[in-house]
């Protein structure tokens, strides 16, 4: 018969999506840059990169409610989520080069201190009280690794069938997420160094920054996921979304651990320490 489907792929019908979320996308792109050169772009970028903000945000939530409806539908056929497999995969390792960026930059600083003000060849300057590694960062160490631990359980709880495991192992997870998160806020508010000034607190807040925001992004990915199974959406054969916040979750806590030694650990080891 025409149109008939004999095939395990799924072929998407037209969609406003892409295009709306490109255009939004350029909107809050050329709304940055009003904003940081207001001299020479004009007044008003901050709102024009709102306006373009809400737009991505509102392709992000209507694209993967379509994805959600497709799933329910019958539309995602093993070969299909292989696929969606492959994508979160590939999103992975492009997050994984991101971070690889923060660290060459800061191992370059480190190995190679220039002979310039305010280094004067060493990294960090002399004139920088590092954070004491055991302390808080630590603390943040163990409650990463123990969220590692609850979004497997609630993971190996959806495949068993046990939905109240999941949700109980999804509320920890999120609950340990924001714990993190609130650690970090109180970091940053009492660090012994500024936002800027030296290669040492741009590297260290580049890199810790952007990990803090992907740990936001996860506990929202989860938190959507904890929305998601109470609404009954997972399956033991068929939970695609969960799979990837935890793959995301779990990638987060990777990172923060390659941080943590590499960057409060070894990156401050002849430094002073701040409250030493």
């Amino acid at each position: 018969m025409a149109g008939a489907k004999n095939h395990d792929y799924h072929i998407l019908p037209p969609s406003i999506w892409p295009f709306f979320g490109s255009m939004s996308a350029l909107v809050m792109a050329l709304g940055a840059i009003m904003w940081m050169h207001p001299d020479a772009m004009g007044p008003g970028g901050g709102w024009v990169f709102l306006i373009g903000l809400a737009g991505v945000l509102f392709t992000m939530f209507s694209w993967w409610g379509n994805v959600i409806s497709e799933a329910h539908a019958g539309d995602h056929t093993p070969v299909v989520q292989l696929h969606l497999r492959y994508g979160m995969i590939l999103f992975i390792a492009s997050e994984v080069m991101f971070f690889v960026g923060w660290f060459w930059a800061f191992f370059d600083f480190a190995l190679f201190p220039s002979l310039l003000p305010p280094i004067d060849g060493l990294f960090p300057s002399k004139d920088i009280e590092v954070m004491n590694a055991f302390e808080l960062p630590l603390l943040n160490t163990l409650i990463l690794l123990c969220s590692g631990t609850t979004v497997t359980w609630a993971h190996h709880s959806l495949i068993h069938g046990d939905r109240d495991g999941l949700i109980k192992g999804l509320w920890c997870t999120i609950i340990l997420g924001a714990l993190f998160s609130s650690i970090q806020a109180y970091e940053y508010m009492h660090a012994p160094f500024g936002f800027g000034g030296n290669p040492y607190s741009s590297a260290f807040y580049m890199a810790t920054g952007f990990h803090g925001f992907h740990v936001l992004v996860g506990t929202i990915f989860l938190i959507v996921n904890l929305v998601r199974a109470y609404q009954g959406h997972f399956t033991p054969r068929q939970h695609f979304g969960f799979e990837a916040a935890a793959w995301y979750w779990h990638f987060v806590d990777v990172v923060w651990l390659f941080l943590f030694v590499a960057i409060y650990v070894w990156g401050g080891w002849s430094a002073p320490v701040h409250g030493g």
